[in-house]
């Protein structure tokens, strides 16, 4: 049986209210952030660490705690990263131009400060039970999702219905607002909803046995190793600004070695890529990680750029175009390859990794034309290149 971890609201209203870390002294705290890339950043997250906020040991309400960009109070989430009932980071983001930097200021309002975005636009992710088990995830622009081990047994047991992968589905939307509640209730009621477009988008993406958009496999002697369906799940946050969630898979088996792996991930409010830190441990030397991107009826194209750490395949999925990619830290991959094989679901642009402490980080979406946010196929790849650039050169936040 799966275990799971959600916590509901009125336990993180219960918990915010016994923060150990929380009073009622507070001494606002000015910043300024700073962009170091000629590039415009837009809906750029920014991470201000509790510790930091109190570091002069000043006692916090942190529910209270308000961002503002001159007389602008911004949308900002408080984040439990470990789910110890303390808060981590409190969160928010802002538009920056190039070579430029901003001010803020941290204050204490008197009454809670509002968490909610403008027309309640927010990142979401959840358990979902009345599809079989899927772990399903959206934000603003994209929306994924995966498996679970009761949809896993279904198609081991011969039964029809079920989905056996650790790949990871991709969902096209063209609406900003929350759809899986909707569109998993709506495919209740009628079986197949979600893969006809009804004007908020569909889901058309065919995963199977393949690594859909950025799964992983262990790349050894010239073959691809996978896991199969995640047995447990845990919802970390969910929110204005960021949804977290972590996911486990059974041991599996990478020609001889036994994997241990676990993913967390999490999407950003304006971003198409979620963001993926894959942890796989076994008892020997781990070996190779390749990340993974479908090639389907491989009539579409392959771009490897191996020095900016990024990767995409461009095709056509009923007759409208859609970009899929990754972006890495190029100083962790070993190389890039266009395999194209006749095995179905098999051909995929992998790259291959190297491990850092066990840990690989990288980033996986797609950009559909359809949805109006990108064009062409030139649009997306600025996009990801972009996004490489910004991820090698980070905001530069100094407290004042």
């Amino acid at each position: 049986m799966i275990r799971h971890y959600t916590m509901p609201f009125s336990t993180i209203v219960m918990i915010m209210a016994m923060l150990s870390s929380c009073g009622k002294k507070f001494t606002p705290l000015h910043f300024t952030v700073t962009n170091l890339l000629s590039i415009d950043r837009k809906s750029e997250t920014i991470s201000i660490p509790i510790s930091k906020i109190s570091s002069s040991g000043e006692k916090i309400e942190c529910e209270n705690l308000q961002i503002k960009d001159g007389d602008k109070i911004l949308v900002t989430q408080l984040v439990d990263n470990d789910l110890d009932g303390s808060i981590d980071e409190l969160l928010f983001q802002t538009d920056i131009k190039g070579n430029k930097e901003k001010n803020f200021t941290i204050e204490l309002t008197e009454k809670e400060a509002s968490q909610l975005s403008a027309n309640n636009i927010t990142t979401y992710s959840r358990f979902v039970p009345e599809r079989i088990d899927d772990y399903a995830w959206e934000n603003d622009r994209v929306a994924f999702r995966t498996y679970g081990p009761k949809a896993q047994q279904i198609t081991e047991s011969g039964q029809p219905g079920g989905t056996l992968t650790s790949g990871m589905d991709c969902w096209l939307k063209r609406v900003n607002y929350s759809v899986i509640d909707k569109w998993y209730k709506k495919n209740v009621d009628s079986a197949g909803y979600y893969h006809v477009d009804h004007g908020e988008g569909y889901d058309p993406y065919h995963v199977g046995n393949s690594r859909g958009c950025g799964g992983i496999g262990i790349w050894n002697n010239d073959s691809l190793y996978v896991s199969k369906n995640f047995t447990h799940y845990k919802t970390i946050a969910t929110g204005p600004i960021r949804t977290i969630f972590e996911l486990t898979y059974a041991p599996w088996q990478a020609n001889r070695l036994m994997i241990n792996e676990k993913k967390i991930i999490s999407l950003d409010l304006g971003s198409n890529l979620s963001r993926y830190e894959i942890t796989t441990t076994d008892s020997q030397t781990l070996p190779d990680i390749a990340i993974g991107i479908t090639l389907h009826d491989k009539t579409g194209e392959v771009k490897l750029d191996s020095a900016l750490g990024y990767f995409r395949y461009w095709e056509l999925i009923d007759n409208t175009a859609l970009g899929t990619g990754i972006v890495i830290d190029p100083a962790t991959v070993l190389s890039a390859k266009d395999r194209r094989v006749d095995v179905e679901d098999q051909s995929h642009v992998l790259i291959i990794t190297k491990s850092q402490q066990n840990k690989v980080i990288y980033y996986a979406g797609f950009g559909w034309v359809k949805s109006g946010q990108f064009t062409s196929q030139k649009e997306w790849d600025e996009y990801l290149e972009n996004f490489s650039k910004r991820l090698s050169s980070p905001l530069i936040v100094k407290y004042l």
